[in-house]
């Protein structure tokens, strides 16, 4: 009977670890859908704002632009972590670590680390990397503010000549099942790809300078923007794929759980049967004698 009250107690364990990792599966997909409706609002905005920026960039206004300008010669770069606000996430955050050290041991000139997330507050500090600053309140659904207050502070790392180059590394989002660490520059500001459309003839007010740099600001606050968002559906997406894997792991320790609780059961009725038979038999052959 102790092996069974043992047994008991240890379905019992697993039943509300199942019932946890269910919950956070849920919580997990609740808020990657939230993630990406905000993602999927900004992304007509991203786009124009590429149309128009690619269109502009031929005159010689960019060249005056400082996020466009590259500089002559990179000696200090900075990496942007986008990591998770906290684990049991799989491979997602240390993977992106170890990602982040292959970049800065094969990039120019000398780095140091802004980090976008809490996680590892134990782990990256500690681990010899130079962290410059770390924005731990970044939410789990991030909004313009939150890339409002990242891209101000990059700008100004960036203006004030403390980076060459901004590098922005985080999981890009494949599909729910899949993510891939990637590093992107985001300052200087890249020329969008693809073709230049024909120039229309157009009246830019005050002056084309103005609105190129304007357009400038709004394209730098929206690509920081979409990074966090990428970063946050990426985190949330593994999690709820870490949580069913140990859902499913539940259900298969308690399948084996039941079936050691009706083998222990069986073995149980078995002995006191026995118990019972030669009991009896006992009883028999003491009424014979006498």
């Amino acid at each position: 009977m102790a092996n069974t009250h043992a047994i008991k107690a240890r379905i019992k364990s697993v039943e509300n670890i199942r019932q946890i990792t269910k919950s956070m599966k849920m919580v997990a997909a609740s808020k990657l859908r939230r993630v990406q409706t905000a993602r999927g609002s900004l992304a007509l905005m991203a786009e124009k704002s590429r149309e128009i920026l690619q269109e502009l960039t031929a005159g010689e206004a960019a060249a005056e632009n400082p996020f466009l300008a590259a500089r002559p010669e990179v000696k200090q770069s900075c990496y942007v972590l986008f990591v998770g606000n906290r684990g049991l996430c799989g491979v997602y955050n240390s993977a992106l670590l170890h990602f982040l050290e292959t970049e800065m041991a094969r990039g120019e000139g000398a780095g140091f680390v802004v980090i976008c997330g809490s996680w590892g507050q134990d782990i990256i500090e500690p681990s010899g990397l130079n962290v410059r600053r770390r924005f731990a309140d970044m939410s789990d659904v991030p909004d313009s503010k939150e890339a409002r207050q990242l891209s101000d502070y990059l700008k100004k790392l960036y203006l004030a000549g403390e980076a060459d180059r901004i590098v922005m590394v985080y999981q890009k989002y494949l599909s729910v099942l899949q993510q891939q660490p990637c590093a992107e520059i985001f300052l200087p500001l890249q020329p969008p790809e693809g073709e230049a459309k024909a120039e229309r003839e157009r009246i830019f007010e005050p002056d084309r300078k103005s609105v190129l740099d304007a357009l400038t600001e709004l394209y730098v606050s929206s690509t920081i923007f979409s990074a966090m968002l990428e970063a946050r559906m990426g985190e949330h997406a593994a999690r709820m794929c870490s949580m069913n894997a140990a859902a499913d792991s539940t259900e298969e320790l308690m399948g084996k759980l039941k079936q050691a609780l009706n083998h222990a059961r069986q073995a149980a009725i078995t002995t006191e049967i026995s118990e019972i038979v030669g009991g009896a038999q006992a009883l028999s052959e003491n009424n014979g004698r006498d």
